[in-house]
């Protein structure tokens, strides 16, 4: 039913990337908050700034407006106003960049290429990375697009399967792009495993060797800081890698490690204060911690332990969230008694359970975030829940159903007391402020 199988391009199919362009409205919002890319501005999840959102729902989901989009699980970022998802659209054959008005769901102008992709549980899956100069996506076959953010004029295209050999995961391209300090930060596999480009230009700056032929995965690359070297750390199908991103260490392996090889990586690290990074993939694969030690100028990666899904915190698709001290996520669905139940954990060990939700509250693959100094959880039926972050015990403060759907996987994104969550056929926003 998935049209399994691989895409449906032959070798000389022809992909002007960004090639087409359409405008349909401007937009002079006055809204000025931002959600700018995968796991937010800071990388971790959590919605610093703003206040004053709901921790009850009163039986009204207030849903400001809604889109219908093609199959998939790509989901949004916004900037000033503006709401950025890639899509594909089946009856043109593209992928396309939407932008969306934030305050009324209005689409405002929408770039896009032709490539054709067999659906494969759907086709999108990556979130566009924005900053105050440029648009950076990366589609469902690792065609790389980067625009300028104001007008949404092409800066350059970049055919990642073609120019590095890349395998394209099972499942589409899953890993969200990265731009940093005016860099284009994508993990490539291939013929190596991370490059940088220059957003303004289009030049390749570095790229960074592969060192076991490691292949992409779904997962996104975390940028790190750790004993005031700043490091870009990837999860490969086939092992941790962390790369430098800065001076001369730049494009350089810093450290990294095969013990930790799976097959299908969708959570990106997650990098702990103390220099402990936490590892987790689907399909029975569990979790992995890695020690990051520096010394003489030197790195290396010690292997503390590591563990099947029942016995800690694993997670299958969504990446863990790292708030106040504790690690908190979703369980997949073979983690036993505990499958699909939300639990916190001591990140110290992470093996060591502080508390679980219980089995009468279990939630699915969705994705979860901290606003406000709350959880808001999405069960990928469409159920929304507010949880408060606890060190002792689970709190439910309310839930709601707000849509009828079914997989339910995007990662959420927020601002201006906006949150946007989507199904696999259409996004919602929901405004969420204490009114």
């Amino acid at each position: 039913m998935d049209n399994r199988g691989g895409d449906a391009a032959g070798e000389n199919e022809v992909i002007n990337i960004g090639a087409f362009f359409e405008l349909f409205s401007n937009s002079d919002s006055e809204l000025n908050d931002e959600w700018p890319r995968f796991r937010g501005l800071e990388f971790d999840n959590i919605k610093k700034s703003g206040s004053g959102l709901i921790s009850k729902f009163n039986n009204d989901p207030k849903i400001q407006w809604s889109v219908e989009l093609g199959e998939g699980h790509a989901g949004p970022s916004i900037y000033k106003g503006k709401v950025y998802l890639l899509d594909y659209d089946e009856e043109v054959k593209a992928d396309m960049l939407k932008c969306f008005s934030l305050r009324d769901g209005k689409e405002l102008w929408r770039r896009w290429y032709n490539v054709n992709i067999k659906r494969n549980h759907g086709m999108s899956r990556t979130i566009p990375a924005i900053t105050e100069d440029y648009i950076l996506t990366i589609g469902p076959r690792s065609h790389v697009m980067c625009l300028d953010r104001e007008t949404g004029d092409l800066r350059w295209g970049m055919n990642i399967e073609k120019l590095y050999g890349t395998e394209i995961p099972f499942w589409y391209t899953g890993q969200c792009p990265l731009i940093d300090d005016g860099k284009a930060i994508i993990a490539t596999g291939g013929s190596a495993v991370m490059i940088a480009v220059d957003c303004a230009s289009g030049e390749l700056l570095w790229e960074a060797p592969n060192p076991g032929t490691w292949k992409m995965s779904h997962s996104s690359i975390m940028p790190w800081v750790y004993q005031g070297i700043k490091m870009y750390v990837y999860s490969a199908v086939g092992g941790i890698i962390a790369i430098g991103a800065e001076g001369d260490l730049a494009g350089k392996v810093l450290w990294q490690s095969n013990e930790w090889s799976c097959s299908v990586v969708a959570p990106s690290p997650v990098c702990l204060p103390d220099g402990k990074v936490f590892l987790t993939a689907g399909y029975g694969a569990g979790s992995m911690v890695f020690q990051i030690n520096y010394e003489n100028g030197e790195f290396s990666a010690t292997r503390l332990y590591d563990y099947k899904p029942k016995d800690g915190l694993a997670c299958e698709q969504q990446t863990p969230v790292f708030y106040d001290g504790m690690l908190y996520g979703i369980l997949p669905k073979d983690a036993g008694a505990m499958r699909n139940q939300f639990i916190c954990v001591d990140p110290q060990d992470t093996r060591k359970v502080v508390w679980a939700s219980g089995k009468t509250h279990r939630f699915g693959l969705g994705p979860y975030m901290i606003a406000d100094g709350k959880f808001f959880i999405l069960n990928d039926d469409g159920t929304l829940s507010i949880v408060e972050p606890s060190r002792r015990n689970f709190v439910l403060l309310d839930q709601i159903k707000v849509f009828d759907g079914h997989d339910a996987w995007a990662p959420l994104a927020i601002a201006d007391g906006y949150l946007l969550l989507r199904d696999a056929n259409n996004m919602y926003c929901m405004d969420i402020r204490n009114m």
